[in-house]
């Protein structure tokens, strides 16, 4: 991506606040505007697009759909603007093939598709008849997001069960207790925006909630962290990756535990 120009920024990416700061800066900034993004209209006029891709599946994760859409209007064209809204494995494909029609290119969506999906079959092969670990994903630790949209099914694809998360619903908060009483056997934490650097800062947190020693995840040092904003966060071919990336946590015994470089780091001992 070095050398792609950025035509959308936020103030707070690349920040250093505490997640809890960065969690009220981010609802302030809802509250007060609607958006936590600014658009580089200026550069986009230079660029001259044929066709955008915005979202409205989260106002945290892009600029205002309906900001993008008026822009849009205004420049020569005018360009075709695409919302992309995946809530499930299966809506990410389709907006796969629906970005590939848009740029002129169905047959190549259909054939990036057809991969993707032939590796989500083999990874259910693989872990038919084992058993199902009690994986939790936190989207955020502090306060404690339970993970949605996609994130619980690839956890059932996995061959795991997700106590917390809800399939094609928003990740929102959660009590502590609720991750307590879940005793999940398996913890992962794909903090959103986050990767696993930033991540690991915010672990001394976890460690001073009750009931955390008295975790199984903890017990048996099964607490993994990755790297949420390349790989979980992004609705896009890389979610099959993320999928083969829970394979290996939740049954190394069918799938190893060799991952792609910089996307999961297994932390032990971190009962105090």
């Amino acid at each position: 991506m070095n050398g792609i120009p950025r035509v959308t920024h936020c103030a707070i990416h690349g920040g250093h606040l505490p997640s809890a700061a960065a969690d009220r800066w981010v609802t302030d900034a809802l509250a007060a505007t609607g958006t936590l993004y600014t658009l580089d209209e200026e550069l986009v006029r230079r660029l001259r697009p044929d066709v955008i891709l915005t979202q409205r599946l989260c106002d945290v994760c892009a600029v205002a759909y309906g900001s993008v859409a008026a822009f849009a209007a205004t420049l020569p064209g005018p360009p075709r603007v695409a919302s992309l809204e995946p809530s499930s494995v299966a809506d990410i494909f389709r907006d796969v093939q629906t970005v590939a029609e848009l740029l002129g290119v169905p047959e190549r969506g259909m054939g990036v598709v057809a991969a993707l999906e032939r590796r989500v079959a083999a990874v259910r092969t693989r872990v038919a008849g084992q058993p199902r670990r009690r994986c939790i994903v936190l989207e955020w630790i502090d306060p404690p997001y339970r993970c949605g949209h996609w994130i619980p099914e690839l956890v059932e694809i996995a061959g795991g069960v997700e106590p917390l998360g809800r399939t094609g619903e928003d990740a929102t908060r959660v009590a502590w207790d609720a991750v307590v009483e879940a005793q999940p056997e398996v913890l992962v934490l794909a903090c959103c925006g986050y990767d696993i650097g930033r991540t690991r800062v915010d672990l001394p947190f976890l460690r001073t909630r009750p009931g955390w020693a008295a975790l199984p995840a903890v017990r048996d040092g099964a607490i993994y962290v990755v790297d949420g904003s390349a790989y979980f966060s992004r609705p896009g071919p890389r979610i099959v990756e993320s999928l083969e990336i829970l394979a290996g946590i939740l049954h190394p015994e069918r799938f190893g535990d060799h991952f792609p470089a910089g996307a999961v780091e297994r932390v032990r001992d971190e009962a105090p």
